[in-house]
């Protein structure tokens, strides 16, 4: 099967690595529990919006952000199991290079340029399954998997037919049920 996989709070921890940021540069007390909407800023009531989301564009940034726990282990065995897989992101191309080489590559050397995708657009990629935490991403001809978030918590997977994943070991256990269901129907 094809598997396509989102990157920020996925594959990584960006919620955690922001908000880690945020605290040291402007002395917040802010824990990456506390982010629970989409609008990170919102967790952040003392600084300003713009103070908020200027850290996209900082390349430091991602000297923060650690793999998501269990997901190299669980990409290692999906591509082990025969999988295709491909790293789907709306990246900002202000911070491509930075965010590929001090996460991606450097926590997933084995992956490749070639198996990176980069569009806003993911549900015109074609793929047997996505994983991804961002609602709005759950559409598309795909089975959806939701990696849980405090960010995505309120949002009713069911209602766009998605599966709640909370994290990689369930993640992998549910592709292989698809994976086992695809292979019972070709039967």
């Amino acid at each position: 099967m094809t598997i396509l996989i989102d990157m920020d709070d996925v594959l990584e921890c960006l919620v955690a690595g922001w908000v880690k940021y945020l605290n040291i540069h402007f002395h917040t007390d802010v824990a990456p529990e506390d982010v629970t909407d989409w609008d990170v800023s919102l967790s952040f009531p003392m600084l300003t919006k713009e103070q908020v989301y200027s850290v996209e564009t900082d390349d430091s940034l991602w000297d923060y952000v650690k793999p998501m726990p269990g997901a190299d282990e669980a990409l290692r065995k999906l591509m082990d199991d025969g999988h295709t897989i491909y790293v789907v992101t709306a990246t900002k191309y202000q911070t491509l290079k930075a965010k590929m080489e001090k996460v991606l590559f450097r926590y997933f050397p084995y992956l490749t340029w070639n198996q990176v995708i980069i569009t806003g657009n993911k549900h015109m990629i074609r793929g047997d399954v996505l994983i991804d935490d961002a609602p709005h991403n759950m559409t598309g001809d795909f089975v959806k998997l939701l990696f849980d978030s405090g960010h995505n918590r309120n949002f009713d997977e069911k209602s766009v037919g998605a599966i709640r994943v909370h994290g990689w070991q369930e993640a992998y256990e549910q592709i292989c049920r698809i994976a086992k269901e695809k292979e019972s129907e070709k039967q």
